[in-house]
């Protein structure tokens, strides 16, 4: 069977940490209640941590319900913050009011632009 390549490794390792960083930090659990959440033992979801391992589709599927961040972040550390906050402020609004207050915004931009 051949080695993961170095990056492969690597890789793993940074998705292990901001699996165990979305945890300790945003969910507030121990190993034990995640790994429950996403259907895998406690002791893998060490093994993932500490990049020796990788979650299943089904697992990272769950993980990002529960976390609100989308696989690209869970999976490649791509940012997804602001589009997901973005997403939760939005929707208290209609889309009426969002309407009006893009047009406001783009207002804005001509009227500084013309500055």
């Amino acid at each position: 069977m051949e080695s993961k390549s170095n990056l492969e490794k690597l890789e793993q390792i940074e998705r292990g940490k901001r699996i165990k960083h979305i945890r300790e930090n945003e969910l507030h659990m121990n190993k034990t209640q995640l790994a429950k959440e996403i259907g895998v033992s406690s002791q893998f979801l060490g093994l993932v941590e500490n990049g020796k391992g990788n979650l299943v589709y089904k697992s990272i599927k769950k993980l990002r319900n529960l976390s609100g961040h989308s696989s690209d972040y869970i999976l490649f550390g791509i940012d997804d913050n602001s589009i997901s906050k973005t997403k939760k402020v939005l929707e208290q609004y209609s889309e009426i009011e969002i309407s009006q207050a893009m047009k406001f915004l783009n207002d804005i931009a001509v009227f500084i632009k013309n500055q």
